[in-house]
């Protein structure tokens, strides 16, 4: 749905983005994870056909990004980091805007308009000025924008960018729905948390290089191997402390305030045995949690030793 293949960005003595190759599925939502300044905005308003490539060619929905820019266009609905809002417009004269722009006949934009604020709960809003929403109501309306044309593929610029945590988290409800909804979206965060449960792959960037992408659970896996083991005992630490110091797939222990932290070179098979020996020989556990790497932890690994 999405391929970028060789492109590159350079501005003047300035190479913004590197040689960078990405193919994303249709149905995916892909989390673009990089810093400020790493080249995530520039590839996004590439795709969006609002910048031209230095090298290398791109494709959405099956168009051109430089030979079909109309034909993309079509196809794509964009949120940009930094939007505007006209005043004086109200909140469905907005949307009645682009979908002029769009060239949506008189008789399908009222039920349309409908749907999108429907949809993005702002039908409470429809007739207040749109200079008067609150920032969230704003980021809102800014991605039912993107929607009045119903385009297969949205790429959205830092959307939940400047919102409060409630707002995240709706921001966050909104895109698993759309993605329920069959559409590809690629979203770019310098915010891992915002991205961590509602993307299905993700890539990262810094400084204009693409250094890993894929999905999510195999890139967890690649960055990391092992398995840490966070443990509570309630009775028997002794001896499962032993039962753990004896097990040859430790590799080493963390301890904690009220847990330790076991790192172990094995699979859920030998993640249950060892629970099962722990229960066996009388230790009281009050939990036995395999601790899931995070977006952090992916991102500090890859990029370990760029940042200088």
């Amino acid at each position: 749905m999405i391929t970028l293949t060789g492109f590159g960005k350079d501005y003047g003595d300035f190479t913004a983005v590197q040689e960078l190759d990405l193919h994303i599925e249709a149905g995916e939502t892909f989390g673009f994870i990089g810093p400020n300044g790493a080249g995530k905005s520039t590839t996004i308003r590439f795709l969006a056909t609002l910048l031209r490539a230095t090298r290398g060619r791109g494709e959405v929905a099956g168009c051109d990004v430089m030979a079909d820019p109309v034909g993309v266009r079509q196809a794509v609905g964009y949120m940009p980091d930094n939007f505007g809002v006209y005043d004086g417009m109200r909140v469905w004269e907005f949307l009645d805007f682009f979908a002029v722009a769009y060239r949506i006949g008189r008789k399908d934009r009222k039920q349309i308009i409908d749907n999108v604020l429907e949809l993005l709960d702002l039908t409470h809003k429809r007739d207040d000025f749109v200079n008067g929403l609150s920032r969230g109501m704003k980021q809102r309306l800014c991605l039912a924008k993107t929607l009045v044309h119903d385009p297969p593929v949205l790429i959205l610029d830092e959307p939940a960018s400047g919102l409060d945590p409630r707002a995240r988290v709706e921001v966050k409800e909104l895109l698993k729905e759309l993605r329920r909804m069959g559409k590809t979206i690629l979203i770019s965060s310098h915010i891992l948390t915002e991205l961590a449960d509602c993307c299905t792959s993700i890539g990262i960037i810094e400084r204009g290089q693409l250094l890993m992408s894929g999905p999510i659970e195999t890139v967890y896996r690649q960055i990391r191997r092992n398995r840490h083991v966070e443990i509570q005992f309630v009775a028997g630490e002794e001896a499962g402390m032993s039962i753990l110091r004896s097990s040859p797939s430790l590799r080493s222990i963390e301890q904690g305030p009220t847990y330790i932290v076991a790192e172990l070179e094995t699979d859920d098979e030998g993640l249950a045995t060892l629970m099962e020996t722990m229960i066996a020989e009388g230790v009281r556990l009050r939990s036995f949690n395999d601790r899931a790497p995070t977006l952090e932890d992916v991102f500090m690994t890859v990029t370990k030793g760029l940042v200088t």
